[in-house]
């Protein structure tokens, strides 16, 4: 045994109860129910009140089903924004909200039926309605424990739901304003079209997919043409859509577009054609290639050439016209601007019934839709061909031996079909089945129609907004404008929902559907006119918060009408309003409801998917009835994907479950995870990623471990002024006011990406490898009221209040637990606000100086390092360094400090000399206390004069 003497009991080393390992999935529950018991979001809101207010309003999730990581991603990187605000000192608040209404949640009630064999169109209306609420009811209940589970701190207690009564009344409020300003119209146009789910369906209810279709070319008989050469002809058409030929009325050519009409010397008929009297065909000049490949001619001569203009006045027959009545009647050619010759024939076929620009075209020549496809996707009954049969987006209903291709062939129509056609094609997103265009009575509002009712009551603001604008301003250009003026998060936003907003249609507001919103509007029955009287429309909001949207299905109508007119004269309208519009006025009964008429958000943030969606519904909303954005600034996000960067799915199984992650490594994990995203884009995720994130979140804990060891038992008492600190302190305070403005700017920006980046470079390069590293030999081992010690002790003070503020919005749980293991008996840390850092502290000079120093540090450590890796030096505290410098300034600048302490070596000496490096193994003896090789030690052991005077001293 060695009869050295041991020097542990006189060395201060860090003390703290402060485990190294997390153990975060079975802390965190503990912390969130400390912050339920607290009222922790109750307290923030008296504490913040009368302060600035920053509202984020929260997007609403559909109820039904467990969230997933999209969810998470939201959740946290909102619930990030609104705690960094309010460590700003604002006041914060954070609504959450559902979506109740609509056809996810009346699809799953609808599945429950259909497995227990029942139709859900033979049950009461009100009874359905109620069993959609409770599984609503149910969802929200399960979502709002995950949602808070994962840190996500709000007003869970009071949510906002769509299907409450307040909120319905609204909605419905919302509507009857649109109603009263004169911006709704009923008619007949092409909307997408589920047959399966049996409604009509927004965009952003859509998704494509790539499917393969049937393609077939078709020859319709031109009957009568002021040109002699197209006698006896037929006009070639080309679909992938079968099923919309016995829906045909017309063809459209381009006026622009060069036609040619073939004689064919010899026809190589393919299998399955059916050619019947056809030897002369007309086809766009570009596409003659094509079209004789389609449909095997292989001899033929061009007899005329001319332009789209000449077909005017050309007139065909449609291919079963033998069945009399609509299919006896003439098809016209009509030119058409949007026809083109990349694909097909040059020719369309025109069914206003099923396309925008076949209903537009042919409602201008006085065509019009004959309603023949039923909501089932069948023709109707009494449809002359195919009635009662389909359903039309059967692929088989379309092959080329399916019934219409069939029949086509026994026409002699029938030039060429083929099952080979791939292409995108929209489907719901819900049933997954493809959707159809169909042409249904339904309810719109006109994006370009010139808003010219001024009665609607207006905040100063609004009413300032409207007298920049033409008071014939139509929603479009409202909507556009306040699109410039509305800041977008990243900035490219800005043109993309620019362009969906200047190219989109006339907004369809109504579902053929049971459980949302009703279309509370009464039309007149002689004149199709909805009544706009605002007495009516009280009544009816008055009614909808008494009992909700079952109050139009169950009313009185005559005592909603009221006096001034008959209920026999007037029609309820039961169509159930777009989701979309109910989340679209959720700025109405949450925003405005609760902070005042003509307040607006702050932040809306959601994924890239919502420049279709929720972005836009709310901005039409908004502008429609306040003549402005409900948002003053919106965030987007992307897509949460797989670690190889594809999209999740079950099929892949490739799904990233959070709730797994909360359950074995904690929320914070993945919290940190989402903020360390570049999430403006889509951003992956998997083992490897969250390893990586484990790792950086370990780095982030060891610095709050070392700072609450090396903080044990401070005091106001030893700080030190900073005027009085060694340089080392002022430049490590220096760094911190530097790293106080790039989180500031990456706040201001929602970059947390960069926030998280710079906190923990900060901790990890400037703090544990910088300066914890060379201070830990004061911090141990002088004595207890040096200068230095007391000053390092006073940063390290100020330190940990920056950090642990720093941190609190990413990391909160792991934040509550540094405070509250130094602080127990305090209040949270998020109640405190941002650290308060001096800007005297940022010293450019100092800066200058330490960042050279630390170059120069670094050309040792790299030096050192290989001779530690190989067992030479058993630490730094062994080698001697000469330190080549050419640069006088260079060897001034080491001059000027204890560089040997700054590079943690038993000595260094600076040579005149091109930049290198020399070590050498020290031949002087070990302090046994510090294990510093110092000259005064005389032999191992034995004490440096610092540690004597301290033991002895």
């Amino acid at each position: 045994m060695s009869d050295a003497p041991d020097y542990r009991e006189t060395v201060f080393l860090p003390k703290t109860a402060f485990p190294m390992k997390a153990g975060l999935a079975a802390k965190e529950p503990a912390i969130l129910a400390k912050w339920a018991a607290d009222d922790l979001y109750g307290q923030l809101r008296k504490t913040r009140e009368g302060r600035e207010r920053f509202i984020l309003h929260d997007g609403p999730p559909y109820a039904n089903g467990d969230i997933h990581m999209g969810h998470a991603m939201n959740k946290v990187l909102k619930d990030i924004i609104v705690r960094s605000q309010s460590l700003l000192g604002k006041d914060a608040p954070y609504v959450p909200g559902w979506d109740c209404h609509g056809l996810p949640i009346e699809w799953k009630v609808e599945e429950a039926y259909r497995a227990k064999k029942l139709n859900k169109d033979e049950v009461d209306p009100v009874l359905f309605r109620a069993e959609c609420r409770a599984y609503a009811e149910k969802w929200v209940g399960v979502q709002r424990e995950q949602f808070k589970r994962l840190g996500v701190m709000g007003d869970w207690d009071d949510p906002y739901l769509t299907m409450k009564f307040d909120a319905e009344a609204a909605i419905v409020g919302e509507l009857l304003k649109f109603a009263e300003s004169g911006q709704l119209y009923r008619g007949a146009k092409p909307v997408m079209w589920s047959p399966v789910e049996k409604t009509a369906l927004a965009e952003a209810e859509v998704e494509y997919e790539d499917i393969t279709s049937t393609q077939i070319d078709v020859a319709f008989e031109i009957v009568s043409t002021p040109l002699a050469d197209l006698e006896n002809s037929h006009a070639v058409i080309w679909t992938t859509t079968p099923w919309t030929i016995p829906v045909n009325q017309a063809i459209a050519y381009g006026p622009e577009v060069d036609y040619s009409l073939l004689h064919l010397n010899r026809v190589d008929q393919k299998q399955g054609s059916g050619w019947g009297e056809v030897s002369h065909v007309l086809v766009a000049t570009a596409l003659i290639d094509d079209v004789c490949a389609r449909l095997g001619i292989a001899d033929h001569i061009v007899v005329w050439s001319g332009k789209g203009t000449d077909l005017a006045g050309t007139v065909a027959r449609h291919p079963m016209h033998k069945l009399g009545g609509f299919f006896a009647k003439p098809r016209p050619f009509l030119a058409g601007d949007f026809v083109t010759t990349d694909t097909g024939t040059g020719l369309v076929h025109m069914a206003p019934d099923h396309g925008e620009d076949d209903f537009l075209l042919c409602k201008a020549n006085g065509l019009d839709p004959v309603f023949a496809v039923a909501d089932d996707g069948k023709y109707r009954e009494d449809w002359a061909w195919l009635g009662g049969q389909g359903s039309v987006i059967n692929p088989k209903f379309n092959a080329p031996d399916g019934p219409i291709c069939s029949d086509l062939r026994e026409a002699g129509a029938l030039l060429a079909a083929s099952y080979d056609y791939k292409h995108s094609y929209p489907h719901s997103w819900r049933s997954k089945a493809k959707v159809i265009f169909r042409c249904t009575p339904q309810w719109f509002i006109p994006m370009d129609r010139p808003i010219k009712d001024t009665a609607i009551p207006r905040c100063a603001e609004e009413e300032a907004i409207l007298a920049r604008q033409s008071n014939a301003a139509t929603l479009r250009e409202t909507a556009l404008d306040a699109i410039e003026r509305t800041r977008w998060v990243p900035e490219k936003a800005r043109n993309r929902i620019h362009a969906m907003v200047d190219g989109r249609p006339d907004w369809v507001i109504s579902r053929q559907r049971a459980w949302g919103v009703p279309i509370a509007l009464y039309a007149n029955r002689k004149t199709g006119e909805y009544l706009r009287d605002p007495a009516v429309n009280a009544r009816i909001v008055e009614a909808f918060k008494a009992g909700g949207a079952d109050a139009w299905f169950t009313a009185d109508h005559q005592a909603l009408l009221g006096p001034d007119h008959a209920a026999a004269d007037y029609e309820p309208q039961n169509d159930i309003l777009d989701v979309w519009f109910d989340s679209g006025s959720t700025h109405a009964f949450t925003v405005e409801a609760r902070y005042g008429e003509g307040v607006r958000a702050n932040l809306y943030l959601e994924g890239s998917d919502q420049h279709r969606g929720w972005f836009q519904s709310s901005l039409l909303e908004s502008c429609g009835t306040r003549g402005r954005a409900p948002y003053e600034a919106v965030l987007t996000h992307g897509f949460a994907l797989d670690g190889q960067g594809r999209k999740m799915s079950k099929s892949l199984g490739n799904v990233v479950d959070p709730l797994k992650i909360i359950n074995e490594s904690g929320a914070d994990i993945l919290r940190l995870w989402v903020a360390s995203t570049d999430y403006f884009e889509d951003v992956r995720i998997g083992k490897e990623i969250l390893s990586g994130t484990s790792d950086a979140y370990r780095k982030l804990r060891n610095t709050f471990r070392y700072l609450l060891g090396a903080l044990d038992g401070f005091t106001d008492a030893e700080r030190v002024p900073v005027a009085e600190m060694p340089e080392l302190e002022r430049y490590v305070l220096h760094l911190l006011a530097s790293l106080d403005a790039e989180l500031r700017s990456a706040t201001d920006g929602f970059e947390f990406n960069a926030y998280a980046r710079a906190l923990t470079d900060f901790a990890n390069n400037d703090l544990s490898a910088f300066f914890f590293d060379i201070r830990k030999d004061s911090l141990y081992c002088d004595a207890a009221g040096s200068v230095k010690r007391r000053a390092y002790r006073t940063v390290l003070d100020t330190l940990f209040h920056a950090l642990v503020r720093y941190a609190a919005p990413i990391l909160c749980f792991t934040a509550e637990e540094v405070w509250a293991t130094r602080y127990p008996d305090a209040a949270s840390i998020h109640l405190q606000e941002w650290p308060v850092v001096d800007a005297g502290w940022a010293d450019d000079a100092i800066g200058a100086k330490w960042d050279r120093l630390r170059q120069l540090r670094a050309l040792v450590t790299e030096a050192v390092e290989p001779l530690r890796r190989e067992k030479q030096l058993g630490s730094s505290l062994e080698a001697e360094i000469t330190l080549a410098l050419g640069d006088a300034g260079d060897r001034a600048l080491v001059a000027s400090v204890p560089f040997d302490e700054i590079c943690i070596v038993s000595a260094l000496a600076v040579a005149e000399a091109a930049e290198g490096v020399a070590v050498a193994v020290t031949a002087r003896h070990k302090c046994g206390r510090c294990w510093r090789h110092l000259p005064e030690v005389t032999q191992d052991g034995t004490l440096c004069a610092r540690c004597d005077e301290v033991v002895n001293g």
